[in-house]
């Protein structure tokens, strides 16, 4: 019960990481006073995706989605989360908006 508590506190702390770095996007967006996109809603974040890297804004709660999570380990792998330009995504448009409707 205690490892499953810790795993889930590790998850957290890496779901906040990940949000920390979304949030330094392309640098000619406008940011408010946190430093926070202004397009972007509250509780949403931007992921590129595809070869255009086009821009999706998702809820966090996809966050807690297995398959968006398989997503994200493979965007690490792939990219890693220290850049300027906020999560890549290594997959298809239509394979990325076919998961985001079946999450919704």
């Amino acid at each position: 019960m205690e490892a499953k508590r810790s795993s889930k506190l590790t998850q957290t702390a890496m779901l906040k990481q990940i949000l920390k770095r979304c949030s330094s996007l392309a640098k000619q967006q406008c940011y408010d006073e946190d430093g926070l996109p202004l397009d972007v809603p509250k509780g949403h974040f931007a992921v590129y995706v595809g070869k255009n890297r086009s821009r999706y804004i998702i809820p966090i709660s996809f966050l807690t989605h297995p398959k968006f999570k398989s997503l994200l380990q493979q965007a690490e792998e792939e990219f890693g989360f220290n850049h300027d330009m906020g999560i890549t995504i290594p997959c298809e448009e239509v394979v990325f908006r076919t998961l985001t409707s079946l999450i919704r």
